[in-house]
């Protein structure tokens, strides 16, 4: 069974770029730049006929013009228990609009419906349990300022990966451009 997911690749210079955030950070287990990406929807282990039935809802997806997004800064999920450095996108109505087709696509194809509130972000690096809140601040504190990085996202990908802690590598399974 495929571990599918979604997403928007980003291009190699926003991607280098971010890559200079990596750092010095003990327990930090950093993503490859070629393997950033913003999650649009995670399905999981799926059989093949989830799998073929999610490929051509996307293949039949409404058309839509490219999209004009920015990272807008770094930032933590896990707080006082820290599990992942990521770099933040800034809110953007057409993005959130995009998401909640892959959803609706992902349960007409027979995923389970996804219950997490969508927060769109890419990881940078990935922590393990010994790694605590004062060293993320710190860490933060020294990248200092994060000036905002557009982008226009001109296609949609699928992804598969292989089963793990997370953070790649992943594959392209399919691509479907934005924009016609």
């Amino acid at each position: 069974m495929p571990r599918l997911f979604t997403g928007i690749a980003l291009p190699s210079e926003v991607a280098e770029h971010l890559a200079r955030a990596r750092g010095a950070l003990e327990g930090a287990r950093w993503i490859e730049p070629s393997d950033y990406h913003i999650t649009l929807r995670f399905l999981g282990d799926v059989d093949e006929t989830v799998a073929e039935a999610l490929h051509e809802g996307l293949v039949a997806a409404r058309i839509r013009p490219p999209l004009d997004l920015v990272l807008d800064g770094l930032g933590v999920f896990g707080n006082d228990k820290p599990r992942s450095l990521l770099a933040t996108v800034a809110a953007n109505l057409d993005l959130s609009d995009l998401q909640a087709e892959h959803e609706r696509i992902s349960r007409d194809a027979g995923a389970e419906p996804d219950t997490r509130r969508f927060t769109p972000h890419v990881t940078l690096a990935r922590f393990n349990r010994q790694v605590r809140a004062p060293q993320v601040a710190h860490y933060l504190a020294e990248a200092g300022f994060f000036p905002p990085r557009p982008f226009t996202a001109t296609h949609v990908t699928l992804f598969s990966a292989r089963a793990s802690t997370g953070g790649g590598p992943y594959l392209v399974e399919a691509v479907y451009p934005l924009g016609g």
